[in-house]
């Protein structure tokens, strides 16, 4: 029987339409590419490189590329013609020698739906530039990096280690109370205040949060942004926004509360910093400051800055379980230079053997393997290719954490990559989790600062260990897909340990 006779007569219609617009984009949009555009494997009609690419694990297929193409090729997804960078000096070239031609952002139809253009991370012109600024000076005031946001994060510790010791010694998911704490910090400078983990709407919006992260790096919503004309069927696309509306739908109702009790001259959380400097600009038909980029804004911080610190700290307890040989030697560190003392980050300079272990975490877990897209602004070229004005831009960070040239150890495990022969830390170039250039994080300051204290916080009260009869060496650093990569779910055990005085 053929398609034909399934479908009903709406749906001919509708396919038949798709089918048209596909054929009609292709035709326009296959000689679009300048004659010295980079290399790359041959694309199919309409489809282009799709069944060339691992769709759940579409970095690994680029990495693959990278040998054969070199450091700049193009791939073709759809009618879509994307270039990849690789590398570490090919990534620094493009995002910080070049730095204003390649900091757009593309539009990428499940992003557009979701914030219309708006907000700091999808944002485009004048608008994010705008935000941008803002918010970096907004978060700095409130204290990002400095000793009032270290203190916010020491309390966030308590209530985490509450949590953990509350599992009396038994397997238990850490995902939930991590996510919790580590959403509170922004949650925090968002709203001026945080927020409980028994609170039902908090833990549901984290609910969310790591769902969708987990379904736009899906294959059906990397189909959804190559063919937006598939919105109108039902899929995974209707369930993320969903969710993001439900996002929205609470902190719409934050903003009605804080609009009742503003107070110009103590404007203690980002919403009231927003919503004053709308105030300012009421009269200003060209603001940036409305109702829209403050529900994106403040929604784009809340999902960054929860879902990539909590995975990281996941990724952390992970590889202590693996290695305990490594998690002996963070906890004599912290015995010997904090004891039974709160861990602050004036600690840091004095654990280097720890500090390695946490961004030696960052580079192996990756957890954004291909960043996240940017756009050209002009035509540029870029190790003598020629790239037009509006190219899709795939920054591959998988390939400059894992760049032979730069890591003696690449595809494994290895803190001495951070310490020099006397053990001090030493910083390395080839390091981008946080991205690089213009649209590298705002929050990298307020992450670095997390990682540390809830880190040491957590290995200072505990060892971690597998449940019983599962041992920590059969445990397999592997990782579930997503927008960004998560580590596999394993039930920990979080066995409290003596602290020196």
């Amino acid at each position: 029987m053929s398609l034909l006779h399934i479908l009903p007569l709406d749906g001919m219609s509708i396919l038949f339409l798709i089918l048209n617009c596909i054929v009609l984009i292709y035709i326009l949009n296959r000689d679009k590419a300048s004659k010295n555009f980079p290399p790359g494997p041959r694309a199919l009609p309409l489809v282009g490189n799709i069944f060339s690419l691992d769709m759940k694990r579409p970095f690994q297929t680029l990495m693959e590329l990278k040998e054969k193409y070199g450091s700049v090729f193009s791939i073709q997804m759809g009618l879509k013609k994307m270039v990849v960078l690789c590398g570490y000096e090919t990534v620094k070239e493009a995002f910080i020698s070049q730095a204003d031609q390649f900091a757009e952002r593309p539009d990428i139809p499940i992003f557009k739906e979701i914030t219309k253009g708006n907000g700091i991370i999808f944002g485009h012109g004048d608008s994010w530039r705008t935000l941008r600024r803002f918010t970096l000076t907004v978060l700095r005031d409130l204290g990002m990096g400095k000793q009032n946001i270290e203190e916010k994060i020491i309390e966030e510790s308590e209530h985490l280690l509450k949590h953990f010791e509350g599992q009396n010694g038994q397997p238990f998911l850490t995902t939930i109370p991590l996510n919790a704490a580590t959403s509170n910090i922004i949650v925090s400078l968002i709203m001026g205040h945080r927020m409980e983990y028994e609170d039902e709407n908090f833990i549901k919006l984290l609910v969310f949060n790591c769902e969708n992260f987990r379904l736009i790096g899906g294959p059906f919503i990397q189909l959804y942004n190559m063919y937006p004309m598939l919105h109108i069927l039902p899929g995974p696309h209707r369930k993320v926004l969903k969710h993001q509306e439900s996002t929205k739908d609470f902190f719409r109702n934050i903003f009605m509360r804080h609009r009742v009790v503003l107070d110009e001259n103590d404007k203690r959380s980002y919403i009231d910093n927003f919503m004053s400097k709308m105030k300012e600009e009421e009269g200003n038909p060209g603001s940036h400051f409305h109702e829209l980029n403050l529900l994106t804004s403040v929604t784009n911080l809340f999902v960054a800055g929860t879902e990539t610190t909590s995975n990281t700290l996941s990724w952390g307890l992970l590889i202590m379980i693996k290695y305990p040989h490594i998690q002996v030697k963070v906890h004599e560190e912290i015995d010997r230079v904090i004891g039974g003392t709160t861990p602050r980050t004036q600690h840091r300079p004095m654990m280097p053997f720890t500090d390695a272990v946490i961004h030696e975490t960052q580079r192996f877990a990756d957890i954004f393997p291909m960043g996240l897209p940017h756009e050209t602004t002009s035509d540029v070229v870029l190790r003598g290719y020629c790239i037009p004005k509006g190219t899709y831009i795939i920054p591959l960070l998988r390939s400059v954490h894992r760049d032979k040239d730069h890591w003696e150890k690449p595809d494994e495990f290895h803190p001495q990559h951070f310490l020099n022969e006397q053990g001090k830390f030493v910083k390395r170039e080839a390091f981008m989790p946080f991205s690089a250039g213009r649209r590298v994080c705002v929050g990298e300051a307020l992450a670095r600062m997390e990682l540390f204290l809830f880190f040491t916080s957590l290995l200072q009260r505990f060892s971690f260990h597998t449940p019983e009869g599962v041992k920590g060496e059969d445990i397999e650093l592997s990782s579930s897909g997503g927008l960004n990569l998560a580590p596999a779910k394993l039930h920990v055990r979080a066995l409290p340990r003596s602290i020196n005085a």
